[in-house]
């Protein structure tokens, strides 16, 4: 019987990358081995229930919702998670998984969206790059760089060019909450012509910074 520890199955809205806004159900795994400055999901490091893959898929059906995202925590740190993405891949789900760019995802089924982090000085964790993961991204994977600072920026630009990058790849931009403005974020990408796509956290815009959504 396979099982993860999970802290926590809910339905909201997905308010980062390209799947912004539509309904999804969030799979969120207990665990971490990075320690970001800005986590926002500190509260997930630890706790939570054993849950089986099976009991997982009946509570992700009971929403029904076809989108599914799978997140933490950092999700690939509990080995089972591999099964419970091709799981939610064969039973019908457009499925996400929002990974610290710091594990392996070579084993990652190849039918699931991968929204990795590239982890920027700022974030205090900029040591934990697996850049090898770059040559196992696919068309539709995403690149995700929260940014503290404009130092973060400008290193996140040279990164662009000194990283092989699949070309294939979208980049997304986010400021970091509390630390850059959205607007100021967006006046160096206009004022730059960087061709990434700028994105804000529209959960808490909606709901403010709370555990759930």
């Amino acid at each position: 019987m396979t099982t993860l520890r999970i802290f926590e199955i809910f339905y909201s809205l997905q308010g980062e990358s390209s799947r912004v806004g539509l309904p999804t159900v969030f799979v969120r795994l207990t665990g971490c081995p990075l320690r970001c400055g800005y986590c926002d999901t500190e509260y997930a490091f630890e706790g939570g229930g054993v849950m089986t893959v099976e009991d997982i898929l009946q509570q992700v059906a009971s929403y029904g919702t076809q989108f599914v995202c799978v997140t933490g925590g950092e999700p690939l740190a509990q080995k089972n998670c591999i099964t419970l993405l091709d799981e939610l891949v064969t039973a019908g789900y457009q499925v996400s998984l929002e990974t610290s760019g710091a594990l392996d995802i070579s084993m990652v089924n190849s039918q699931v969206k991968i929204i990795m982090d590239i982890k920027t000085p700022g974030s205090g964790e900029v040591h934990q790059n697996r850049w090898a993961n770059l040559s196992l991204l696919k068309a539709g994977d995403e690149v995700k760089w929260v940014l503290c600072s404009r130092e973060d920026y400008d290193w996140a630009k040279d990164m662009l060019d000194v990283q092989p990058f699949p070309a294939h790849c979208e980049h997304l931009f986010s400021p970091s909450f509390h630390e850059v403005s959205g607007e100021t974020l967006a006046s160096w990408i206009l004022q730059d012509q960087l061709k990434v796509r700028m994105q804000l956290q529209l959960h808490k815009i909606l709901w403010g910074e709370k555990q759930g959504v």
